[in-house]
């Protein structure tokens, strides 16, 4: 990176209009989390007609700052309503209400915003010192390498993190066959169009993943007949009270969650839920005091609070230096940029270095924004959570329509965001995870390509996807990843262990 390139970085973040779209990002996004069943995935769906009609930079910056701050804001109704925000605040909803319950509001919320703007700080330090170093690795690759690394972010999908592997694996083949559809494959031939021209291009990636993620929330509010439940206070206290102290009680707590956080969002399919609830299982085993998890204790709050934002950065390193999604965010995120001509790839250091080095410079700058835009947040909290449901859910549904349309001024934008809603919502009601499906369409078209490249190089011959050094290494693991079900199962029975149900 030269002077020269970061000095440009720096105008580009700078600009008023730029700091004006990461202010109302970030009021957007806290908004967005506050409000139960509105998630940080929904957040960016929603921004992605908006970002349409933007610069790169500012278009990237909206999602970048609207997710940071919804992942946060999902700690507040938990802590005051016992209802996550968001996914990633499940994991230690009911340590914050039950901290909400003997008075200490303020220190449940404090923790979760302090400590997640360090750990998406710390998530952030990675990502920029080690994404061009990858990007430098990334460019000894050929088609060879690419293809077992798609292969292997879908195979973590599927197996990692997952309750039922089966129907993980069924929602990832959907998403697979949804990539097959259209013109948009080496034979350019046409495939499962059903006559449709529309489908001559394939399915647009953007009006699927608003429909997917946006719809079927909406939908899954309207069947739900539960009564709104009740805040169970009505003031908060000073937040940043105690916090300096829960810093120098818990330092490696909040080393182990970033890092932990970052680890986890950079492996293709987790997320910031699957990191928040493995660092506070991880923080419940190495604690000294265990016996208080579940009561009311802060130490799974400031661990887990601290990998949920480092997740994020973490999930954007595979994004921008391979074109891999690192979670359903990034996989919305990795269509604007191609919106945007910032092809993610090791050249996009090359070919865009100002813009993606502002990118960098826009997460460091919603993390510390997020302290005092959080603490606001928190003092008005329960008149936010009072917004009705009722009115605040068909405006949304309205917004879906009209952004889906402006995107090509057609109403088959509109049409595939109603399927496609329809289509999440059944699936997530039977247990099937919407994410690999996504993963699925992402990453489905690049390793085809992949492939049939690869293919014709070695004139049909495989074996040279097992002896180049780099691609017999990513085969390896991803054969570990693919086997390693089928191993544990083999020694559960070995050890007279039932076998987990699919």
């Amino acid at each position: 990176m030269t002077y020269a390139v970061m000095m440009q970085a720096i105008g580009l973040v700078l600009d008023p209009y730029v700091l004006l779209v990461i202010l109302c990002s970030a009021i957007f996004g806290l908004f967005v989390g506050c409000i139960p069943g509105l998630t940080a995935t929904m957040a960016t769906a929603l921004l992605v007609p908006i970002t349409f009609f933007m610069p790169p930079v500012p278009a990237v910056a909206a999602i970048v700052t609207a997710t940071a701050m919804a992942i946060f804001s999902g700690d507040i109704p938990g802590a005051l309503l016992r209802i996550p925000g968001t996914p990633a605040s499940a994991a230690y909803t009911d340590e914050a209400y039950q901290m909400t319950l003997k008075g200490q509001a303020e220190v449940a919320l404090g923790a979760g915003l302090v400590f997640s703007a360090i750990g998406g700080l710390f998530g952030t330090i990675v990502m920029i010192f080690f994404s061009p170093a990858l990007a430098d690795i990334a460019l000894q690759f050929s088609s060879f390498e690419y293809f077992w690394l798609v292969v292997l972010g879908l195979a973590g999908a599927v197996f990692i993190g997952n309750s039922s592997i089966l129907k993980a694996s069924i929602s990832l083949l959907l998403g697979l066959l949804i990539a097959c559809i259209g013109l948009e494959n080496p034979a350019g031939h046409p495939r499962f169009t059903m006559g449709l021209e529309q489908l001559m291009s394939g399915v647009e990636l953007i009006p699927m993943m608003v429909g997917m993620f946006a719809v079927s929330e909406l939908l899954r509010y309207i069947t739900n007949m539960d009564p709104p439940p009740m805040i169970a206070t009505e003031k908060v206290g000073n937040i940043f009270s105690g916090m300096w102290a829960l810093l120098k009680k818990y330092p490696w707590p909040l080393v182990r969650g970033s890092a932990l956080g970052t680890i986890i969002g950079i492996q293709p399919g987790s997320g910031a839920d699957m990191a928040s609830w493995m660092s506070y299982a991880m923080s419940k085993k190495f604690s000294k005091e265990p016996e208080k998890f579940g009561t009311g204790h802060v130490e799974g709050i400031v661990e887990s609070g601290a990998a949920n934002n480092s997740s994020l950065a973490g999930a954007w390193i595979p994004a921008i230096v391979f074109g891999i999604p690192g979670d359903s965010i990034t996989a919305i995120a990795i269509g604007v940029l191609y919106l945007k001509n910032m092809n993610p790839g090791p050249m996009i250091f090359v070919n865009n270095p100002q813009n993606i080095y502002a990118i960098f410079l826009v997460f460091i700058l919603a993390n510390i924004i997020m302290i005092p835009l959080g603490w606001l947040t928190v003092r008005v909290a329960t008149k936010i959570l009072r917004v009705s449901r009722n009115l605040l859910m068909p405006t949304i549904l309205l917004f879906c329509i009209v952004g889906s349309f402006a995107i090509n001024n057609s109403v088959w934008g509109v049409v595939l965001i109603l399927f496609f809603g329809v289509a999440a919502f059944v699936l997530e009601e039977n247990g099937f995870p919407v994410a690999p499906a996504i993963l699925g369409v992402v990453l489905g078209t690049m390793m085809e390509e992949n492939f049939v490249t690869s293919m014709i190089k070695s004139d049909g011959d495989p074996l040279v996807f097992f002896t180049r050094p780099i691609a017999m290494w990513l085969a390896a693991g991803t054969f570990i990843i693919l086997l390693w079900p089928v191993g544990t199962w083999l020694l559960d029975r070995l050890r007279g262990k039932p076998a987990a149900g699919a």
